[in-house]
C-alpha cells in the first residue's frame, strides 16, 4: 500500500492537486474522497471537472440529496456521496451501493469519484485512490488500494 500527504494551505492548492489528478485518472478509475464536512471534498471534484474540461458556467453541487450526479467531462465523470446511506448494517448499505449502479457507470468507462465511500471500495470494484481531507492542518492524505490506483498516486505531478 503506497500513502502520500500533500499540504493544501490554500485553495489554490487544492486546485492545483485536483489538476494533478484529472491528469492521472483514466475511463473507470475511481477515487473516494472522505473527511469531515466542510473539508473541501465537493470543491476538490469542482476542480477536477474543470481540469477536465467542464466549462465554468456548469455549477458542481455536492450529491448529497439527489446522491449522484452526472458531468460530461472528457473522460465522463460520475460523482457521488453516500453520507446518507445509512443503514442499520453494513450488508444493507452496500446493497443500497450497489442500486445506484456506481460499480456499473466504472466498467461504463466513467471515472467515479465518491464521497463518504470509504467502506464501499469493494462494492463499487475495489482499486481505488482514497483520498482523506483534513482540516487542521488542511492535508489531504492519498492512499492506493490496488495496482492501478498505486500507479496514479505514484505518477502525481504537484
Amino acid at each position: 500500500m503506497i500513502e502520500r500527504t500533500v499540504p493544501l494551505p490554500t485553495r489554490r492548492a487544492t486546485k492545483l492537486l485536483a489538476r494533478a489528478i484529472g491528469r492521472q485518472v483514466v475511463p473507470g478509475d475511481l477515487v473516494v474522497l472522505s473527511g469531515p464536512l466542510g473539508s473541501g471534498k465537493t470543491f476538490f471534484v469542482r476542480a477536477v471537472c474543470r481540469s477536465l474540461g467542464l466549462g465554468s458556467a456548469v455549477r458542481v453541487t455536492s450529491p448529497t440529496y439527489t446522491l449522484v450526479h452526472e458531468y460530461e467531462t472528457v473522460p465522463p465523470l460520475v460523482h457521488a456521496d453516500l453520507y446518507r446511506l445509512n443503514a442499520p448494517d453494513d450488508r444493507a448499505a452496500v446493497d443500497d451501493a450497489t442500486v445506484l449502479a456506481l460499480a456499473e457507470q466504472r466498467s461504463e468507462g466513467r471515472v467515479l469519484f465518491v464521497e463518504w465511500g470509504t467502506r464501499f471500495v469493494q462494492a463499487l470494484g475495489g482499486d481505488a485512490v482514497v483520498i482523506d481531507f483534513d482540516v487542521s492542518p488542511r492535508s489531504a492524505t492519498l492512499t492506493a488500494t490496488g495496482e492501478r490506483s498505486r500507479d496514479c498516486v505514484e505518477r502525481l505531478q504537484l
